[in-house]
């Protein structure tokens, strides 16, 4: 039987969910008996291929052009996206920015900041241009599954993919909605 070929990838994140995807641990060499993990952060490989994989998960805002380009193409290319942690949910902590406004943060991060010199905000094609307003991945793309969390388990996810390696669409248990 062949494997169940997944993507991943993220926005704009801290990496926490993809943390807590190797959180897993020893349980990580059980689940690539029954997968492919086939792009990843996390390793060589960035972009899920262009025949397509069962599962994508998808961590982080969307807060820039780069990061809709990306979710579209994961959407694109996936059976089943997930959407990973609080910040692909609804916007998450990235999603502060909304508050004060776009102009703001990047004035603010990269010009006023207490230790910067001569400072510019980047102004490059390869980062994107910041969107107005960042929002969760559902604003993009259809989205078939949340995980929320900040970050979510490890086990929440074990669950979520163990229970879609079986065939049956993952409903989180209430102790998997766990905050720290």
């Amino acid at each position: 039987m062949p494997k169940v070929k997944i993507a991943t990838d993220w926005l704009a994140a801290c990496a926490g969910c993809h943390m807590s995807l190797l959180d897993i641990d020893e349980r990580i060499v059980e689940l690539l008996e029954l997968v492919e993990i086939t792009s990843s952060p996390i390793t060589d490989l960035k972009h899920p291929p262009k025949d397509g994989v069962t599962v994508g998960f998808l961590t982080g805002a969307i807060s820039n052009t780069h990061n809709v380009e990306v979710a579209k193409t994961m959407r694109e290319r996936c059976k089943i996206l997930i959407a990973v942690g609080d910040c692909a949910t609804f916007g998450g902590i990235v999603a502060m920015r909304n508050l004060v406004g776009t102009e703001a943060a990047l004035k603010r991060a990269y010009i006023e900041t207490e230790t910067t010199v001569d400072g510019l905000i980047p102004d490059s094609e390869e980062l994107g241009r910041p969107l107005d307003q960042v929002t969760g991945v559902d604003k993009v793309v259809k989205v078939d599954l949340f995980i929320p969390g900040c970050p979510p388990s490890a086990d929440a996810l074990w669950y979520a993919l163990t229970e879609l390696l079986a065939g049956r669409t993952p409903v989180l248990p209430p102790e998997y909605f766990k905050y720290d």
